[in-house]
């Protein structure tokens, strides 16, 4: 066997899955001469090793069962096999391809030709005493597997009826009785072969086959991590802007406490995880001013990003947050109302960082003898000091552990990583597997806006999910092509789709109007497992700072920035009722919450874009069309992939629309009109007949 998949850069790393995901795999297999050939997907769960070292993994030991399914040929002239697996747990799982010979494939295929071109029953005398032999090898070998237990540990006596015998019982004598068959020189030939070729006794053989010649094929790995490494709904807000306003209309810093609110209102809309931007101390030396100013004023709170003062540093919260007591508290009640936490993991230090003082070769010194603040050209950040990891790795090796299982200790399970592209990736997979040792469940998300060799590359390394580029993909066949590749990646890198950051406020979104809102929400929640909404996007805020920048205006990166989510949504000035029908969608239908199953689907408009998902266990599927077009109604036609939604090429089916609450009837090809102000998509469910 050859060219199995799925494989990660030639099985260097494991590749990826989740508890309970169907993972597909197919290898190619053939052999000399003209007998079948078949293939059997063996997989096991391994002891738990350190998943950074290649080694280890490929020579972890088993703990769990074994467990094989038959694979399917993908047809004769592709020599393709396909099979699937599903794993029970997480922690590294061990699979491969057997190929062998199956004597049953060729001795029927023979048979049947023989019979077809006229032979009689003294032609096929070898042909069937050697059809009666298999079917004997085939009920011992049911037989030898049946145990004491599957008879209630008592015997079977003349007194069982067939109903009360075992499945594998039945089994065995169908094959004994089909061989007794075959042998009945008596008998005419149709009826002597009628038991051998019928569809029992094909099935018996083919689920229990008689192998020759198996040919053990090489191991591959698969990291399984929980559901949540794949799949959720994220909502980004920042607590220190959940204060609200004085009597004299001025922002009043936020704390854990009053961010309880914030709490209950993501979970009402039917998000997963709350993510938070850093929740430490603020550096004062070069702290920022509104808008990236160099001069602040004495009240203002600068970025979260510059982290540490004289209060603290990565481990600490800041005082006008609260009490590490009170973050306690704010992780309970997230709990309480079925949301994870995720801070942010952000390796920079403000210049008053406890660790410049302790650690000053932990940075880059310049010839001048100070620290080197982060620059990305033209762009300054005079507030953070980045960390030199060529300096003393061992000691940032350590320190930024104990950070995160600080942290872990305080019930985060959810990490997203600032600018891991500024890292090594090596540090990456030495971290993440350390953590996953204590707590095979965290989940980490590469902040990797970068270029793609380096994005695959940290996923590689051990991240769960990753950002995309999905920000930038706005055209038809460029959101197809995009998803596209994510899919077939996905044994490597998942995507977290986020229609919006603090930092990145896209040019679309300035100038789209609510209906681009409504439009990338859309397209994020459903056809990425992961997305995410950065607060504020819900009131469609779209100023930026200047023409042609991403950045916001009076970014909340630098200065409070309170919202009345409330006055908006009783106004009708809120998308929130959109995005809380978008989640609904995708708790009740878990085809949505898939990646590997996606498939795009034909129009004749390119200002529409038509796509659908199956969950492989369930069947479970659903069929999306979005207006791209913000401003005006679009229409067309819609040609589906009957086969892709596991139907006939001339079906009808029941088309049950998500979100007017319509049902069409739908086929091969339907017309389609969508009105950016009435309804952005149809997000059907297939009500098969």
């Amino acid at each position: 066997m050859d060219e199995v998949t799925p494989e990660v850069s030639g099985g260097r790393f494991p590749s990826k899955a989740v508890v309970g995901e169907v993972v597909p795999v197919t290898a190619s297999v053939w052999r000399e001469g003209h007998d079948a050939i078949a293939a059997t997907l063996v997989w096991q769960r391994c002891a738990d090793v350190d998943h950074a070292d290649a080694e280890a993994v490929a020579t972890a030991p088993v703990v769990g069962d074994e467990r094989s399914a038959r694979m399917v040929s993908l047809g004769k002239d592709t020599d393709r096999a396909a099979g699937s697996l599903v794993a029970d747990a997480e922690g590294l799982w061990r699979f491969r391809v057997d190929a062998w010979s199956d004597p049953w494939a060729t001795w029927r295929h023979a048979v049947e030709v023989k019979v077809a071109a006229g032979q009689g029953a003294g032609e096929l005398a070898n042909d069937l005493e050697s059809g009666a032999r298999l079917l004997d090898r085939g009920a011992a070998q049911i037989e030898e597997r049946t145990t004491a237990d599957e008879v209630g540990h008592q015997p079977a006596t003349e007194a069982t009826t067939p109903l009360e015998m075992p499945p594998s019982v039945t089994f065995a004598a169908e094959l004994r009785a089909a061989a007794a068959s075959l042998r009945e020189t008596d008998r005419p030939l149709v009826e002597r072969l009628a038991k051998a070729l019928s569809e029992p006794v094909q099935h018996t053989m083919t689920e229990r086959p008689v192998r020759d010649l198996v040919t053990r094929g090489a191991d591959h790995h698969v990291l399984v991590e929980r559901p949540r490494a794949l799949d959720g709904a994220w909502y980004e807000f920042f607590p220190r802007s959940t204060g609200g306003w004085d009597d004299e209309g001025r922002p009043v810093h936020g704390t854990f406490a009053t961010s309880h609110s914030e709490l209950e209102r993501a979970a009402a809309m039917g998000f997963d995880v709350v993510y938070l931007p850093p929740i430490h101390p603020i550096g004062t030396v070069n702290r920022k001013g509104p808008n990236n100013t160099l001069t602040p004023g004495p009240d203002d709170v600068g970025s979260p990003w510059a982290i540490g003062s004289a209060e603290g540093g990565h481990d600490a919260v800041h005082p006008q947050l609260g009490t590490i007591d009170d973050f306690d508290a704010f992780v309970a009640r997230a709990h309480e109302l079925g949301l994870e936490v995720a801070l942010d993991f952000a390796l920079q230090c403000a210049p008053d960082h406890p660790w410049a003082a302790t650690h000053p070769e932990w940075f880059t010194v310049r010839p001048d003898g100070t620290i080197a603040y982060a620059e990305n050209p033209p762009k300054k950040y005079q507030d953070i000091y980045p960390v030199n990891f060529d300096t003393d790795p061992e000691g940032i090796y350590a320190e930024s552990l104990r950070v995160v299982l600080h942290w872990l200790a305080h019930g985060v399970r959810v990490f997203r990583v600032d600018n891991p592209h500024t890292k090594p990736a090596d540090f990456w997979s030495w971290l993440i597997a350390k953590v996953h040792v204590v707590d095979p469940g965290v989940v980490f998300l590469a902040e990797a806006f970068t270029r793609p060799a380096r994005l695959f590359g940290l996923a590689k390394a051990g991240f769960s999910q990753s950002y995309s580029y999905f920000t930038w993909r706005t055209g038809r066949d460029e959101i197809r092509e995009f998803f596209e590749m994510h899919r077939d990646r996905v044994d490597e890198c998942r995507p977290n789709c986020f229609v919006n950051t603090p930092d990145i406020l896209h040019e679309s979104l300035q100038t789209g109007g609510p209906g681009m809102f409504a439009i990338r929400a859309t397209l994020a929640s459903m056809l990425s497992p992961s997305w995410g909404v950065y607060a504020g996007f819900e009131l469609f805020e779209w100023q930026p700072a200047k023409a042609g920048s991403e950045e916001y205006l009076d970014s909340e990166k630098y200065q409070l920035r309170p919202r009345d989510f409330d006055r908006a949504l009783a106004e009708g000035r809120s998308l929130q009722p959109w995005i809380t029908r978008l989640n609904e969608i995708r708790r009740a239908h878990p085809a949505v919450r898939q990646l590997r199953t996606l498939r795009f689907h034909d129009t004749d408009n390119d200002a529409l874009l038509a796509w659908s998902k199956t969950d492989p266990i369930t069947g479970d599927t659903v069929v999306g069309v979005v207006n791209l077009n913000p401003f005006g109604a679009e229409e067309g036609t819609l040609h589906l992939d009957m086969a892709a939604l596991g139907l006939d090429p001339f079906a009808r089916f029941g088309a049950f629309d998500e979100v007017s609450g319509q049902v069409f009837d739908w086929g091969q090809a339907n017309f389609v009109r969508l009105e950016p102000w009435r309804d952005v998509a149809h997000l059907v469910s297939v009500q098969k007949r």
